[in-house]
């Protein structure tokens, strides 16, 4: 299966390689995902200091994660740097490679299931990531959301079919937001009033869900798991302001402390 490459990166792109050959200015590299085009890594750009030997830091053979610092188009020349490598920028690029590795074993998976040639694999992959780069990212966001996501793509019945099974079977990644409620109701339907006010928070829509669960008097457990930190706070933070305006009318004390924060995998 191949996918179009880019004729050359940008500036500023980050790019894996792997190491051609050093010599004592530094190093030819070969960008795997432009068909193998080759860059120069000088050695001012491997590490900050003196180098003494090249080798320590790159070798031959060797995978490497490098920044684009100069293009030149009309010769086709591509400068990289390692040093300028920030750990974040790092991190991103191997999670994207990891993620492009799963995406390609998928439609392997497919073609095997669905009995496609190769030009279909192709065009499938093709569609599939029009609008979406990742192919892996299309198939976390049908685990979310369905297969209502590509129903538009036009795509074969049994591969939509294989798609959806493949696409179950991704855990999702979420987030919780929890803490405790304590809550005291001293009128004689107190237990119904708390009952009543927690209730109207419980929520389980797409990607949030609220649950409330019953500690020991007077105290309450909110969890609410989202995709992300982003969302879940807001919902807490509406859900607890819902809960105290519901208790302070029927004159209950209300308190509100948080636990820690976690994330999940959602199976």
């Amino acid at each position: 299966m191949t996918t179009e490459v880019n004729e050359l990166p940008e500036e500023r792109d980050i790019v894996i390689a792997t190491v051609k050959n050093v010599s004592s200015h530094g190093a030819y590299v070969t960008l795997d995902e432009y068909g193998g085009m080759t860059g120069f890594l000088h050695i001012s750009e491997i590490a900050t200091g003196w180098i003494r030997h090249i080798e320590r830091f790159v070798k031959p053979k060797q995978k490497v994660i490098l920044k684009v610092k100069r293009v030149n188009r009309a010769r086709s020349e591509i400068d990289l740097s390692l040093k300028h490598v920030g750990g974040e920028e790092k991190k991103e690029k191997l999670l994207e490679v990891k993620k492009e590795e799963k995406g390609r074993a998928f439609m392997e998976i497919i073609k095997e299931k669905c009995k496609l040639s190769d030009d279909q694999v192709t065009k499938y992959y093709e569609v599939l990531t029009e609008s979406t780069p990742l192919l892996y990212d299309v198939f976390g966001s049908i685990a979310k959301k369905g297969v209502k996501v590509i129903e538009d793509l036009d795509l074969p019945t049994e591969v939509v079919a294989a798609i959806e099974e493949i696409a179950n079977k991704i855990p999702i990644p979420t987030v919780e937001v929890r803490g405790v409620l304590e809550i005291t109701c001293r009128k004689s339907n107190g237990i119904e009033i708390i009952k009543e006010v927690l209730k109207s928070v419980e929520d389980k829509k797409s990607g949030v869900k609220v649950t409330i669960s019953y500690i020991g008097a007077p105290k309450y457990r909110i969890m609410v798991n989202a995709d992300n930190f982003k969302i879940a706070e807001k919902v807490l933070n509406t859900a607890l302001q819902k809960i105290e305006d519901g208790i302070q009318k029927k004159n209950a004390s209300f308190k509100f402390t948080r636990e820690e924060s976690k994330k999940r995998r959602q199976a």
